[in-house]
């Protein structure tokens, strides 16, 4: 409703020229029992409109808002303790909130005691919602009715902005820990979302309060400071002050919890402003389980520098890691903080690589079983690592994004030992073994990396022959899961390293392609479409390369290429099919199709099979098939590089020009893309709009597209006068002719030629471009289609908005 241009206007003329929006209001107050749904809707409805100045003070004069937002609204009504009514009050509150009669309308009615209520709202969406209104009501108080700016000396709030302030300090200074906790995720949410230099006037009023929370036991605060002090820190007015707040986040690292303390610790490392000390701080704190493991697994450290002094008792981290409880939850809170922090292109801390790939391994080691350290901590973290699904998913995916860092060469080979024995272990399980690909593959790329600067060529074709050993087995797994994962692997290796020569030679000697082609006819369709795009790839080094790295090719072409065909025509799940034209479609791209005439042939069978299919996706893949056919066609004879691009006629060549329009015409591309409009799923009646109108911008110069507008008392004129008929009923369109009938021959270049010159395709492409209330836009259409759907769906009375 709120994104309607007529909805924009501020003006009270809205209101005077749609009365059906005050009706609506004053018809639902003046029910006895409005249905929840209907009268939150009506309040959300009322709040976008006294959004202006002009329409609150219309509204107010109906004295509308004071029955829906007063006292004697739905406030003490039986109608208020369903949760879409308090919403819809919030919300319409909120929608308001863009003026001074709005904000104290509020303030002088009761309003500020209700929202700050709602704040501990059993529904969390209501409780948010309160919050952040008011964040929104104190920013908009300060903001719009302060005559001078605010400092620490002299300091004179709003009435408004005070009265909110008030009750937030008595929340803070009150025994209640719900209390509590909802000004500080007030707090989080303003210094979050507000940068203004009135904050900082805030903070200090409340300073002292905040930091007696890490301290003081009988307040259980703390796990909401961590939020807190990260917003204030990402504030311009409070990252670039001396003293009391980096002294207050110091002292939250040493006091919080090492699960509570690594939220706030990896945030701080993200910063680039904040003192060195700090951030030292920060890092030893994130790193202190990392500590903990390798010490338990009898690892030397290198890294003893940034661990001379614990931040926090080292006996708290070992006796968290020491617990089945909270062991895996925080291995994976500081796993996930690490791939956070790996994720950023430009590190503001330098992490110790080596140190971190040795932590990842012994972790993975703990998770199979493969290591058992002598000493007592380390015996206890292995028992209870045993096996743990989410500790080995999230050590592999900080792995996977480990490899694109320097310094961790030296490992690689007890890298491979950890990876491979996860990939040949029957206990990996399906979810594990998807990650340790794609850790593999990454790692594999890295080695290729190294292998080609220091020439350990023998390293890595050992590595890649236990690779493929392994894929074999896999291949072959009961589990569908299983295959399924291998084949998308072996696409990732292929994608990335079919330029090496050592890859090919390993993977062209191995199995793996027979059972790739094997998997064609698996049971599942997932790995069908898996096999088919792995298929697709090693082409590129089976068929596709200029020179084949294997003596004597045993792969057949032809025959894969019917395989892949056979399954587009016949194969009864979409999937399959879809990875088939697009794999063709890469195939086109990459100029692996063969000649022209063979390329043209290609296209018209696929398309043929394509244009009957009933999964809209694939038919959407043919008409980027067609798209990319059409621009290589028609740059290798001649015509501009730049697909589709209107050319002048002096430039375009009329040879070319009827050459190119030829083939198009014998590879049956008319019919399909003019068949293709009428398409009841509009993506593909968009895509063959926009493809035609790319090919006539090249054989119809803009200067002469004029003289062809007329289709003149031809047959072929006939025809295509029929064809514009019929392509203006859209999908409404009943048995498309595609052989002729009616008088239009789509093989015929002249006759196409003239289509394209004579169909208005411009308004083609707006009638499919509309959007589906194109026919009426307005405040009363949208009305009663909102209160249709409502009244039409009882068992689902979802809230519409």
């Amino acid at each position: 409703f709120s994104g309607n241009a007529w909805s924009l206007d501020p003006t009270v003329k809205l209101l005077q020229d749609n009365p059906c929006l005050t009706e609506f209001i004053a018809s639902v107050l003046a029910l006895p029992e409005p249905s929840a749904s209907i009268l939150s809707f009506t309040l959300r409805l009322a709040g976008i409109l006294a959004a202006s100045e002009n329409r609150f003070q219309h509204l107010q004069q109906e004295k509308l808002l004071v029955r829906l937002f007063g006292r004697d609204g739905p406030l003490n009504s039986a109608v208020w303790e369903d949760a879409s009514v308090r919403s819809g009050w919030v919300e319409g509150v909120h929608s308001m909130m863009h003026h001074q009669p709005a904000l104290h309308f509020l303030c002088n009615g009761g309003g500020i005691d209700v929202i700050f209520t709602l704040q501990g709202d059993p529904s969390l969406f209501v409780a948010s919602a309160a919050s952040q209104l008011l964040v929104h009501m104190l920013t908009l108080s300060v903001e719009s009715e302060t005559t001078k700016p605010l400092s620490t000396k002299d300091c004179d709030w709003p009435a408004c902005a005070q009265m909110i302030i008030k009750r937030i300090e008595d929340s803070l200074q009150s025994s209640s820990a719900s209390h509590i906790e909802q000004s500080l995720k007030l707090l989080t949410s303003l210094f979050g979302s507000c940068r203004a230099t009135w904050t900082e006037v805030l903070w200090l009023g409340i300073a002292k309060q905040i930091e007696s929370f890490l301290t003081e036991e009988t307040v259980q605060a703390q796990h909401m400071l961590a939020n807190l002090l990260l917003n204030m820190a990402w504030s311009p007015v409070f990252c670039d002050t001396e003293g009391s707040f980096w002294a207050l986040v110091t002292s939250a690292l040493e006091h919080l919890t090492p699960v509570q303390a690594g939220p706030l610790a990896v945030g701080i490392l993200r910063l680039y402003k904040c003192p060195q000390d700090v951030r030292i701080q920060a890092l030893t704190v994130l790193l202190q389980p990392m500590d903990c493991i390798l010490r338990a697994a009898s690892q030397p450290l290198e890294y003893a520098g940034l661990l001379d002094e614990s931040v926090s008792d080292p006996i708290t981290v070992e006796s968290l890691l020491s617990s089945k409880s909270s062991c895996a939850s925080l291995l994976c809170q500081t796993l996930a903080h690490l791939e956070e922090l790996l994720s950023l292109i430009c590190l503001p801390v330098d992490l110790p690589y080596t140190s971190l790939l040795r932590f990842l391994m012994t972790i993975l080691q703990f998770c199979n079983g493969f290591l058992s350290p002598a000493s007592p901590l380390g015996s206890t973290i292995s028992r209870i690592l045993i096996n743990c699904f989410r500790v080995q998913r999230s050590a592999l995916d900080v792995l996977a994004a480990l490899s694109e860092r320097k310094g961790c060469d030296m490992l690689i080979g007890s890298l491979f030992d950890v990876l491979l024995a996860y990939l040949e272990s029957p206990n990996t399980s399906p979810t594990v073994l998807k990650k340790t690909f794609q850790a593999t593959s990454k790692w594999l790329v890295r080695l290729q990396e190294l292998s080609c600067s220091n020439s350990q060529w023998q390293q890595t074709e050992k590595i890649l022959q236990d690779v493929f050993l392994v894929l074999q087995k896999r291949l072959c797994s009961p589990c569908w899961e299983v295959r399924d994962s291998s084949l998308e692997f072996l696409t990732v290796l292929i994608k990335c390293l079919r330029d090496q020569d050592e890859f090919r030679q390993s993977l062209l000697s191995s199995e793996v392609p027979r059972l790739t082609e094997n998997l064609l006819e698996d049971p599942e369709s997932y790995v069908r479409a898996s096999a088919v795009t792995a298929v697709g790839h090693l082409a590129f080094i089976t068929y596709f390369a200029p020179e084949s790295p294997v003596i004597g090719n045993q792969y057949n072409k032809e025959n894969t290429v019917a395989k892949l065909q056979e399954i587009l025509s016949t194969d009864p799940e979409g999937f399959p099919r879809r990875a088939v034209i697009s794999i063709f479609t890469k195939w086109l791209r990459q100029g692996c199709t063969g000649q022209l005439e063979d390329t043209e042939k290609f296209v018209s069978r696929v398309i043929q099979t394509v244009e009957h299919d009933l999964d809209w996706e694939v038919r959407l893949g043919g008409l980027e098939l067609v798209e990319v056919f059409c621009s290589q066609t028609i740059c290798q004879l001649g015509l501009p590089k730049c697909p589709y691009a209107p050319v002048s006629s002096a430039v375009t060549s009329s040879i070319h020009q009827n050459e190119s329009l030829q083939i198009f015409c014998r590879a049956k591309l008319f019919s399909f893309l003019f068949q293709s409009l009428c398409d009841c799923d509009k993506p593909v009646g968009q895509r063959a709009c926009d493809i035609l109108l790319g090919l006539r911008g090249n054989f119809y110069p803009i200067s002469t597209l004029k003289d062809s507008q007329g289709t003149g008392g031809s047959p072929a004129g006939h025809g295509i006068a029929w064809l514009q008929r019929t392509l203006r009923q859209g999908s409404l369109a009943q048995n498309f002719p595609t052989d002729g009938g009616n008088g239009v021959d789509f093989q015929d270049p002249e006759s196409m030629m003239l289509a394209l010159g004579t169909i208005d395709l411009e308004e083609l492409h707006d009638e499919l471009n509309k959007s589906s209330d194109h026919v009426e836009k307005s405040p009363q259409s949208l009305l009663q289609d909102i209160l249709a759907t409502v009244g039409t769906i009882e068992e689902n009375e979802a809230d519409c908005y």
